[in-house]
């Protein structure tokens, strides 16, 4: 894939106001600066605001490194959330694809405050096709 070819955030990662700043093989970084919008109703963000995050930078991660007529889509993400994220934080999602295999592929991600507090790790499996499957119009 080439480098300066970033992928397309879906509409829900533009609604809440994220940010791909890096894409190049092996590397997707999301961001987000946390408004009023994102907090639950006990003050902090909210933990789908971490979820969506960490998915879409460990998902762009690994389109980073599939072919150009493959296809991928989540099929488990699990998420440990370690510290509460407040309004007016930046937050930074990274991802490693630790293995990829023919089918599948093991993500892993990091969630960090622009300070380099670590707020949520996450860990997920992703399938992966050759090709865009029927079912989705491809």
């Amino acid at each position: 894939m080439s480098e300066n070819t970033s992928p397309r955030l879906n509409e829900l990662a533009r609604t809440l106001g994220m940010e791909i700043t890096e894409f190049k093989e092996g590397s997707c970084v999301v961001e987000l600066k946390v408004g009023g919008e994102h907090l639950n109703m006990g003050g902090i963000a909210h933990g789908g605001v971490h979820a969506t995050l960490l998915d879409t930078a460990m998902g762009g991660t690994l389109v980073s490194i599939i072919g150009e007529n493959e296809w991928c889509a989540t099929a488990q993400l699990d998420i440990s959330y370690l510290n509460a994220v407040n309004e007016g934080d930046h937050l930074i999602a990274t991802a490693e694809v630790i293995r990829r295999g023919r089918s599948i592929a093991h993500v892993e991600g990091r969630l960090e405050t622009s300070e380099g507090n670590l707020v949520a790790s996450a860990k997920g499996t992703w399938a992966v096709w050759d090709r865009r499957p029927t079912s989705r119009g491809g």
